[in-house]
């Protein structure tokens, strides 16, 4: 079995990004984590009380069948605001308390900029173990966002392009979407990109690129095979 991190900006992320292939790997026996640097989403509009807003992530992870978050304080859409070494810090204690074999993070060129600070933060903490008697991160793989990844100008953005796919089925897929309602307010009327209709079909289009049911697709960052 794997202990598996999932490294995000903020509350739902994790769900949007990784929600199917959590709910499949926990299905599965595998300990899986979310990481959520920014727990209070201070500027986000519509965000509900704190204590509610504590209790969305805590019935998503449930869904999900994730165990309990790490949640940080890092300021919301500030990301850029908080020395590197800080959001760096926080991730590496993370990965120490965690011990994960495989890591999710947010890709560096969505359009949402604390997803990139986050993003680089956690490939330099993903070095943890070559710097510190821990034992190696395995893999770490950039996840799709939507209403981030997709939303990057092409001309100004490397444009997602994965090279993994996870399987996800119906089953995950809808339970990707139950935690997604966790957080109240969240989801959109259709054709938003947090709409059940787009998560579907999203899900129907990355399996259908590499010949599968439905998927959740990533881009590797690093990958140690072990032939």
């Amino acid at each position: 079995m794997k202990t598996i991190l999932s490294v995000t900006a903020h509350p739902d992320d994790e769900v949007l990004g990784f929600g199917a292939t959590a709910a499949k790997l926990s299905s599965r026996g595998n300990r899986v984590v979310n990481c959520i640097l920014s727990g209070k989403v201070d500027v986000r509009q519509f965000r509900p009380e704190l204590d509610e807003l504590n209790r969305h992530i805590l019935n998503a992870q449930k869904i999900l069948q994730c165990d309990a978050p790490i949640i940080g304080d890092f300021p919301n859409i500030r990301f850029n605001t908080v020395p590197h070494h800080e959001l760096v810090k926080f991730i590496e204690d993370a990965i120490e308390k965690v011990q994960p074999d495989i890591i999710f993070t947010h890709y560096p060129h969505d359009l949402n900029n604390d997803h990139y600070q986050v993003s680089i933060a956690c490939q330099a903490a993903a070095r943890l173990f070559q710097r510190r008697q821990i034992k190696p991160v395995e893999s770490l793989y950039f996840m799709e966002v939507l209403s981030s990844t997709e939303w990057g100008f092409p001309a100004a953005f490397n444009a997602f392009a994965p090279d993994a796919f996870i399987e996800i089925d119906r089953e995950f897929l809808e339970l990707k979407i139950m935690a997604l309602e966790a957080y109240i307010g969240v989801m959109r009327a259709y054709p938003h990109p947090r709409s059940c209709e787009v998560l579907r079909g999203l899900a129907a289009f990355r399996g259908s690129q590499a010949g599968l049911n439905y998927a959740e697709s990533f881009k590797t960052a690093m990958n140690i095979l072990s032939l």
